[in-house]
């Protein structure tokens, strides 16, 4: 079954990708930083989704996904959250260069049910 979603007035959903640009050699660091974070936040009342994309051509080279329901929340009382700490202070460390964070509002969503294979 296929599911399709479409952004109504008003809605402050709002999409994050994050592009990270890990130094060589500290890969396993960076996802052991992530992990515990995308595992607390996926329980909080305002997020939706979130996916953890590698690049295909370059290893240390990651993208990820985050689409929440209000951006004013995320700033204000998401992302001052204890558990993001640990891995806020570590990416100067970590990254080779300063992680870019662009901002966009879903308009529409176009979804399987299931994955294929599943």
């Amino acid at each position: 079954m296929l599911v399709s979603t479409t952004a109504r007035p008003g809605d402050s959903t709002v999409a994050f990708i994050v592009t990270l640009h890990v130094k060589p050699g500290r890969e396993a660091e960076f996802l052991g930083l992530l992990t515990p974070v995308l595992d607390a936040m996926r329980h909080e009342p305002s997020f939706i989704n979130a996916v953890l994309h590698r690049s295909p051509d370059d290893p240390t080279l990651f993208m990820l996904y985050e689409t929440w329901a209000d951006r004013d929340e995320l700033v204000q009382v998401q992302i001052p959250r204890a558990y993001r700490q640990a891995y806020i202070a570590a990416l100067p460390d970590v990254l080779r260069q300063e992680r870019g964070v662009t901002v966009w509002q879903p308009m529409r969503g176009d979804f399987a049910t299931t994955a294929p294979g599943v």
